[in-house]
């Protein structure tokens, strides 16, 4: 399937349709938009139809599925395959994490988790503590792997068909380029969109979860 992989490497979006030899098969490619394409492989002798797939997301590991799905692929109930830990109080990163709920609707691949709820349970995620989180963008696959910074929204695009968006990010030394600019904009994002330092952002939180206390003579009664 060398032929496929060079289109998809290369990233060749103006082809609307190509074919190939390839030893005993024929892949015909079909460009039906940018975040799909059909390809058909058929038996030179004969011309038999042997596969027939729908790839979604112009990368080097696009998803494969049937072209015809089965009843449970078309089940609504759908397992998430990626956890994204998202700053709900960052404007410019919400923008982003909007648009990628918006094509999540269609795959149900993400599970999205505000750390700046009051209910954030590092225990929860992989023991990461809020302040870890607030560094860099950390996203958890389904088994538990911890995955961050540009690798990151490679995989969190992937699953819902934006693959194509990051995949030159998986080679050097664009991996290396996109990683540095991606720290810079981590290291500073508070300050871009004008928001308190760390520390004063970690006093305040801790602040709201801080104990209430009245004085009843000598009797002290606290409540949470």
């Amino acid at each position: 399937m060398g032929y496929l992989k060079l289109l998809l490497d290369s990233g060749s979006l103006n082809l609307r349709e190509s074919a190939a030899e390839l030893g005993s098969y024929l892949f015909r490619v079909e460009l039906i938009s940018l975040e799909r394409i059909n390809l058909q492989i058929f038996h030179l002798r004969g011309e038999s139809l042997a596969f027939k797939l729908r790839i979604h997301g112009m990368c080097t590991e696009s998803k494969l599925e049937p072209a015809v799905q089965s009843k449970e692929d078309e089940s609504p109930a759908k397992e998430w395959k990626i956890k994204m830990l998202y700053d709900g109080e960052c404007p410019l990163c919400m923008r982003e994490v909007d648009m990628l709920k918006e094509r999540n609707e269609s795959y149900g691949a993400i599970k999205f988790v505000d750390i700046s709820s009051e209910d954030y349970a590092p225990e929860d995620n992989q023991g990461l503590d809020y302040r870890t989180v607030m560094g860099r963008i950390h996203a958890i696959l389904s088994d538990g792997t911890v995955v961050t910074d540009v690798e990151a929204f490679r995989r969190l695009y992937e699953e819902v068909g934006l693959g194509w968006v990051y995949a030159v990010t998986r080679y050097e030394p664009v991996s290396t380029i996109a990683n540095a600019v991606y720290s810079v904009w981590a290291k500073y994002r508070l300050q871009i969109t004008g928001r308190p330092p760390m520390e004063e952002i970690l006093l305040s939180r801790k602040g709201d979860k801080a104990p209430t206390c009245s004085d009843n003579g000598d009797n002290e009664t606290c409540k949470m």
